[in-house]
């Protein structure tokens, strides 16, 4: 019975094991597609980076692509939109279309004399989009449920946003910020610990879009942080930057410039921190499994790609989930610097 009991567990550990290794492995199909000399293309840099189509995988040479819209805006002809379709041909390769071409998957004009403001809906935006439907659907759903049965126990699904709330709350939010402030601040922590873990776990599905490992994504999130700071700061704190206590006079002139760096680099840091965490770990994770498909050995990827592949998918989890919670923590401390009463 003993023997049954540790083979069945076996089984299912090595069930899963294998679960994670097709799914890291199908992370490469979305790029795998094929030159027109019949090399392999950098997936790697195609999985990382923005583009006008979302490409999710190449069958039999056929590559499966939702073309998205362009909306490009002139003084000589308006607004114009059309489907991304037109800017590539049959193979997937940048053509041009009413006066219009791809260059380092930039929209750019044949006419050099025109100038045009792009305000497409590249992938990185349309999952975003994606993202905070799911986010607000859910949330919107748990919050009726509540509302309708105030008394009950949550279970399942509400119960796991149960506990995601009690914990920026309990864990983050009044630790950092303190009772007499934190319930204002409480609303930002959970939408953007929500928005970041949501979309890091999002990118790790096959075809993903890597929205969080968009640099221009963090500085806007970074933005927002700083800007709550400032904004909510009291007197104790802007004191502390604009006339610090025991520092000379003659001091001021430096420390005052040092103060206000200090704040930009709080900016920087959490801008530069979740940008790379997120890309590195998509470029270590597709480098380890391109191995199968530059060296083209078996081998390698049984010794290599599948074991070192699954287990940096496995931690990519644990990262998806830490990087949500540094930032909010980090924006947590910040909001409490500047609410504190009697700011060192």
């Amino acid at each position: 019975m003993q023997q049954n009991i540790v083979g069945k567990s076996s089984y299912r550990s090595l069930l899963y094991v294998a679960s994670s290794v097709v799914l890291t492995l199908y992370l490469c199909l979305p790029c795998n597609a094929q030159s027109t000399q019949g090399e392999t293309e950098n997936f790697v840099m195609e999985h990382v980076e923005d583009a006008y189509h979302w490409h999710f995988a190449t069958v039999a040479g056929r590559d499966i692509v939702w073309p998205l819209p362009i909306i490009l805006c002139s003084k000589d002809r308006g607004i114009e939109c059309f489907s991304s379709a037109h800017l590539y041909n049959s193979k997937q390769q940048p053509t041009t279309y009413r006066g219009y071409t791809l260059l380092h998957k930039k929209i750019h004009c044949v006419d050099p004399g025109r100038r045009v403001v792009d305000l497409s809906l590249t992938k990185n935006i349309a999952a975003m989009l994606l993202s905070v439907l799911l986010l607000v659907s859910g949330l919107l759903l748990a919050a009726r449920k509540y509302q309708q049965q105030p008394l009950t126990a949550p279970k399942g699904y509400y119960a796991f946003i149960d506990i995601i709330i009690c914990f920026i709350k309990h864990e983050i939010a009044i630790p950092n910020i303190g009772k007499k402030h934190y319930e204002r601040f409480l609303p930002y922590l959970l939408t953007i610990f929500s928005f970041i873990w949501l979309n890091n776990l999002l990118g790790l599905l096959p075809a993903g879009a890597n929205v969080t490992g968009n640099i221009s994504v963090t500085l806007v999130l970074a933005a927002f942080t700083t800007i709550i700071t400032v904004l909510n700061g009291n007197k104790q704190y802007w004191s502390h930057i604009l006339k610090p206590k025991g520092v000379p006079k003659w001091l001021l002139p430096i420390m005052v410039p040092v103060e206000i760096l200090g704040i930009l680099t709080k900016f920087f840091s959490l801008m530069l921190r979740l940008f790379a965490n997120i890309t590195a770990g998509h470029i270590i994770l597709l480098s380890i499994i391109g191995l199968v498909f530059s060296i083209k050995s078996v081998y390698i990827g049984f010794a290599v790609s599948v074991p070192f592949g699954t287990f940096m998918f496995l931690l990519k989890l644990l990262v998806a989930f830490l990087q949500a919670y540094v930032f909010t923590l980090l924006s947590a401390i910040y909001f409490g610097q500047a609410v504190e009463e009697g700011h060192p």
